[in-house]
């Protein structure tokens, strides 16, 4: 029985000493691929410090081409009242003109009668005026003639 003592206890510290390489190797294995975790955690801690301060540049750069946009915007607003006014005095203008236009062809239409009738008398008195041009040559040539028969 000693004998099954001492083999089962060689046993034990053969089996022992297997699962002490073995794992041995697999910590081995497991601190290679740490290593491996750590090296690539530091890269990647690198780009990501890279790509955080390329966006604040574009997020600062960004707010400035708002800022700027904005001032334009602000400036094209009073390029637009300009504009808005200018349409609204053109348009009291043109109400203006279309009043007096209005006035002009009521008093036209309401004088157009006294017009007409002027227009007439006009037409008479020259019509009486030449035939009292007329009537006086008539006479005038009758008294040279008679002035010259009678001398």
């Amino acid at each position: 029985m000693d004998i099954i003592i001492s083999v089962s206890v060689a046993l034990i510290a053969v089996a022992f000493v297997v699962l002490v390489y073995f794992l041995s190797r697999a910590l081995k294995s497991l601190q290679l691929t740490l290593d491996n975790v750590a090296v690539t955690l530091d890269s990647l801690e690198k780009q990501l410090d890279g790509v955080t301060r390329e966006t604040t540049d574009l997020l600062h750069k960004t707010n400035k081409i708002a800022e700027d946009v904005q001032k334009k915007a602000d400036s094209l607003n009073t390029v637009f009242s300009a504009v808005q006014d200018f349409g609204q005095s053109v348009q009291k203008v043109n109400h203006s003109v279309r009043k007096v236009t209005d006035q002009i062809t009521m008093e036209t239409e309401r004088q157009s009668k006294q017009i007409s009738q002027t227009v007439q008398w006009g037409n008479a008195a020259l019509n009486l005026w030449e035939k009292w041009k007329l009537k006086k040559s008539n006479v005038e040539a009758s008294t040279k003639q008679y002035s010259r028969g009678g001398v």
